[in-house]
Formats: C-alpha cells, structure tokens, sequence
C-alpha cells in the first residue's frame, strides 16, 4: 500500500554509526519526499539535537513535522508550533530524583531550556547527552528548581551494571506511573505516561487525516516499539533489538548498511 508519512528513528537507524547521515540516505529521503510522502523524524533526543538534521535534509519547510523527547513533544519544523504535548511537573521531578538518589545512580531533567542535574558529581553521560545534542547543561539542587517550567522527560543515566541494578529495585508504582524507556544501555528514560513514539506518531497522523496503514516507521532500539507497532508497515533495521524485531511488519538491513534508504525503496517508493 503506498505510504504517505515516513517516521524515522535517528540514532541507530538514520545515522549510521559516525552518527552521520550517508549520501544514499539522503537520496533515497529525496525521492520520497518528491512522491510526496511526509518524512518525520521521531527521536529520543531534544528539538536543538535535530535542527541541523532537519537543515541537512530539507525538513523545515511548511508542512515538515518532528517528533522530539522520545514522543513528548510533536511539532512543526518550520515553526516550531506545538501538535501535540505531554510533559511532567515537579513533583514527578521529586518523584524520580528521590528514586535516583535511593538507587545510588546519576540523574538528570530535561526542559526546552536545557538538562539539569541535581549530582554536584556530574555524569559523564549527562555531559555526553548535553554534547551530542548541543544543549546546555546545568548543576541545580532540587530546592532551587524553578517549579513551574514543565519537563521533557528525566533520565537515570550511569554504567550499564550500576542502571540494570538500578532498574531493578525500582518501585512498581514508577513503572505504573511512567513511561519507562531503555533507548540506550546508559540511558533509562522517564516520560509522561502518555507520551512514547507511537502514540505521538498516532496524534499527528490523525492532525494530517492519515490512516495508519499509510504510515510506516523506521527504528532499532527499544523506545521504538511503540512506533514499529502503531505504522501500518513498522520495519526494523538490521542491527536493531530483539524488541523491536519481534513486533515489525518488515526488516532492512543495518544502519552501515544504508538501510533507511532500502527500506524506503523496499516498502514506500
């Protein structure tokens, strides 16, 4: 069935492992928008960590969308204008650094204005979330959080041994409360309990009057789960999660490989 609404993952599916977006990629992202199909990108990582991409790929013209915090936030590129939105407050902010503390892990929140972390220590992988996507990071204590600014999301963030201990102690209640991702062996990430990639990407294509099986999505790691199972065609890359593999419609291959412009050419064009 042709496709109208292309959702790409970024980190392990469109760029390939120098994080860099290959010529054929580029190509084959082209000729789907020049059969007139929409191509969003639905990352984990915060709007200022996809500009230059959306630039590099012609994506902030009217009528381009991106999908940003892992499904928190869905707006229109060129604008900047909120779709859809679902954030948390502070007292999940008290919630979840309480259960970081308890769990002896490192953690930050994320806001539009940058990450801020309560660990005077601060995380090597807070300062490696803070430099990939090129937003600022800050050192506050809890009191002094200004409690009425919404956040993102919040992330446990620490070695992969000191997170899976953590992960398991968690309350029950959190995982009741939250959406719960993985979306990297150092990054637990906390949203909204209404907020993940597939429901976002269900909101826009309802704003757009797209029927889902005209969607199709493009993803490797554990936060695309959601997103690969709401598309009509969800197709996992090569190097992608037993997680995800286990729910797509459809796989391509690696993303050394070029496999967001072969899926794109396999199961859209």
């Amino acid at each position: 069935m042709k496709k109208d609404l292309i959702a790409i993952d970024m980190d392990g599916t469109l760029l390939n492992p120098d994080r860099k977006v290959t010529d054929e990629v580029k190509k084959a992202i082209h000729e789907a928008k020049s059969a007139g199909i929409k191509i969003v990108l639905c990352t984990g990582r915060p709007y200022p960590g996809v500009t230059a991409y959306l630039e590099e790929l012609d994506l902030r013209n009217s009528g381009d969308y991106v999908i940003t915090y892992n499904g928190a936030l869905v707006q229109k590129s060129d604008t900047e204008e909120i779709v859809s939105q679902h954030t948390m407050d502070q007292q999940d902010y008290i919630t979840l650094e309480k259960a970081a503390r308890e769990a002896n892990v490192h953690f930050h929140a994320i806001r539009n204005s940058g990450i801020y972390t309560p660990n005077k220590d601060i995380g090597k992988y807070s300062v490696l979330e803070s430099h990939i996507n090129q937003v600022p990071l800050f050192y506050s204590a809890p009191e002094d959080m200004d409690t009425d600014t919404p956040y993102n999301k919040m992330m446990m963030i620490d070695d992969e041994e000191l997170l899976e201990a953590a992960i398991k102690q968690l309350p029950k209640e959190l995982w009741e409360k939250y959406t719960i991702l993985r979306s990297e062996p150092f990054f637990l990430e906390f949203l909204n309990k209404k907020a993940n990639k597939g429901i976002a990407l269900e909101d826009l294509a309802n704003s757009l009057n797209i029927p889902r099986e005209r969607v199709m999505s493009i993803g490797d790691g554990g936060n695309d789960v959601h997103m690969i199972e709401y598309a009509g065609t969800g197709v996992a890359m090569g190097n992608a999660k037993d997680a995800v593999k286990d729910v797509a419609d459809a796989f391509t291959t690696s993303n050394a490989e070029n496999g967001v412009a072969k899926a794109i050419r396999d199961f859209a064009l």
